[in-house]
């Protein structure tokens, strides 16, 4: 089945994309991914995207973009992508047992938090537990949160949450950290900061109220187990594109696509848009806005090559 464009996701990039593509006639497909409606599917109240001066829950948001993009006739569809073939236009994408076939394609898989695994840190999860501290650090005003991790990312959401937290310890497996000297120097220097040295969380309370009371600590020299009392919890090891099966098929950069002059991959006709490129900003706003710049560089080849 040949599509003039293909979007692979359906998180703020790929629907905002859809939106596009499908307002200028495009009639595009998206497929939805193994996330559908991306990271904001897993978050609850969203207060900093435009236009929701109350704010609004991320599956609703998501919700409306898919349908705003469906109002212009994008069609989704719930399959998640296990092959493609960028050797030759059209390329080829694999869906489960279905295969398509596009002119162009809109690659906006984002990228996926790293969890520590824990079942209660799955369930609370929006609810006191959280990977975006530029997201949901305002929740937590006079309040004390925990990040977990060691690297520039725990770092530099523990130095934002001092903003709002009235304490913020930094909980970390070894007994140094990874982070750039200059974010080590920064975190370590501010007291509202303390450090949690070869300590790993081993579970999050209390599932059964449905929000973050506390923490089970387990020194990983010693074996010693504490309860600490903590408002919030903020994962900050990191992230994982969803790039997997496009590797050795474009140019990338730690697992992220690289793009050029705009939303352009390292192969023509091949855009990129959102986290799965974007590894400093990740926000809903940032995604949108370069769904919305893969949508119109999609348009303007197409209709380079008269095929629009």
């Amino acid at each position: 089945m040949l599509r003039k464009v293909i979007i692979l996701g359906s998180g703020c990039a790929g629907s905002t994309a859809a939106i596009y593509a499908a307002r200028a006639n495009l009639e595009p497909l998206v497929l939805e991914g193994h996330e559908p409606g991306g990271q904001l599917s897993l978050t609850t109240a969203v207060e900093n995207y435009p236009g929701f001066p109350e704010g609004v829950q991320g599956p609703e948001l998501m919700e409306l973009m898919k349908k705003q993009a469906q109002r212009f006739g994008a069609e989704y569809k719930m399959e998640s992508v296990t092959e493609v073939d960028l050797s030759h236009r059209p390329f080829t994408v694999k869906a489960g047992k279905h295969t398509y076939q596009a002119r162009a394609l809109i690659i906006a898989t984002g990228a996926s938090a790293k969890m520590l695994g824990l079942e209660s840190e799955k369930k609370l999860l929006g609810h006191g537990v959280s990977t975006c501290a530029t997201c949901d650090g305002y929740f937590f005003r006079g309040k004390e949160v925990m990040v977990v991790g060691g690297g520039d990312t725990a770092m530099e959401e523990a130095l934002f949450l001092t903003k709002f937290a009235s304490k913020v310890a930094v909980v970390h497996r070894r007994d140094q950290l990874r982070a750039s000297k200059i974010m080590v120097e920064r975190a370590q220097s501010n007291e509202k900061i303390e450090f949690v040295w070869d300590t790993v969380i081993s579970d999050i309370l209390d599932v059964d109220k449905g929000e973050v009371t506390a923490v089970k600590l387990k020194n990983v020299k010693t074996g010693k187990e504490a309860t600490r009392k903590v408002d919030g919890v903020f994962i900050g090891i990191g992230h994982d594109p969803n790039s997997k099966v496009f590797d050795g098929l474009l140019e990338m950069e730690q697992g992220y696509i690289k793009v050029f002059d705009g939303s352009k991959s390292s192969v023509e006709g091949v855009f990129a848009a959102g986290d799965i490129h974007d590894h400093h900003y990740r926000q809903a706003v940032t995604a949108a806005g370069a769904g919305c710049r893969a949508a119109i560089d999609a348009e303007k080849y197409l209709e380079a090559l008269g095929e629009k």
